[in-house]
């Protein structure tokens, strides 16, 4: 009776097997917290030892940033991608707050919250903060910029265009915790407004837009919180 040969394990390149690692991790931060990246719990979560975990990030606390900041990238690489695809700044902004409305974006919304939270007392995290705040805010910016030289907006400046939007929606997200049940529309596109009066679009014409438009995003699952 021939014996059947055990399959021949693949081995990862380090660059594969250490984006493995921070995927896991961001999983884990945008389910169950930050607070809950251990080098432990991301090695049962690929079925590998610590060791293993701990040769790419030999402090946790280097994990935890990492994992923060590709969670945060995908996020803004799908609201405003850095190469956008077709369409005018004015449609791409409507995407942009379509998107940022409702359940589906309360995740990230938990995500910054936590970060923020954390950041206080774990400077490479608080470091990787700063970067992502920049980030999304030349992101912003430059989509706010590329409307203006194509005369669809108006803006002094529009960094600080970007910032003051950025401002609400951080605001809004606040409450990404708390029942919103009776949150009139009115609050629910606040920073929608705030962009009309800041790119002198006609009042409510960007509402309009983005009500029209809107197919809210599937919330994630989240799960139970991590053992303390």
């Amino acid at each position: 009776m021939l014996s059947r040969a055990a399959p021949k394990r693949v081995r990862k390149t380090p660059e594969a097997r250490r984006a493995e690692i921070v995927a896991a991790a961001s999983a884990l931060a945008l389910t169950e917290g930050l607070e809950c990246i251990t080098l432990r719990r991301v090695a049962d979560e690929l079925a590998v030892r610590p060791g293993l975990i701990s040769h790419y990030f030999p402090a946790v606390e280097d994990l935890v940033a990492e994992a923060f900041g590709a969670a945060a990238t995908a996020e803004l690489d799908d609201l405003i991608p850095a190469d956008r695809p077709a369409g005018s700044p004015l449609e791409h902004l409507a995407r942009f707050f379509v998107l940022t409305t409702g359940a589906g974006y309360d995740g990230v919304s938990r995500l910054w919250l936590n970060a923020w939270h954390l950041s206080r007392y774990r400077p490479a995290l608080r470091e990787r903060v700063d970067r992502q705040e920049t980030l999304w805010r030349e992101r912003l910016a430059g989509l706010v910029r590329d409307g203006v030289e194509a005369g669809a907006f108006q803006a002094r400046d529009p960094d600080v265009t970007a910032r003051r939007i950025l401002v609400v929606l951080d605001g809004l997200g606040s409450h990404a915790n708390t029942d919103r049940s009776d949150r009139p529309p009115e609050v629910t596109h606040l920073a929608v407004v705030i962009a009309e009066r800041e790119l002198d679009l006609p009042e409510g014409s960007l509402v309009a837009r983005v009500t029209a438009a809107h197919v809210p995003r599937p919330a994630r699952d989240e799960g139970a919180p991590c053992a303390r």
